[in-house]
């Protein structure tokens, strides 16, 4: 695991396997694996709102190929590193 502090209240790590994981304060809220973004269904707050947009678009993926997710599989996904 690489863990990659990318800016305010945001951090990165990237698992074993190549997925990156998006942490906003301390909760992860979207990943990329697979070649596929994925966020959060749950609504947290307008700043983590704006870090996954932000994460999103540093790694180049428009809006429209992003799905998003239960919380609970971004639960999961942190505990499993």
């Amino acid at each position: 695991m690489k863990l990659n502090p990318i800016g305010s209240n945001m951090t990165e790590i990237i698992r074993k396997d190549g997925t990156k994981v998006l942490f906003s304060y301390k909760t992860p809220v979207a990943c990329i694996t697979d070649g596929e973004f994925f966020f959060t269904s749950h609504k947290w707050s307008n700043t983590t709102t704006r870090h996954v947009n932000k994460w999103r678009d540093s790694n180049g993926y428009p809006s429209l190929m992003t799905t998003s997710k239960p919380q609970l599989f971004f639960d999961n996904l942190s505990e499993e590193v």
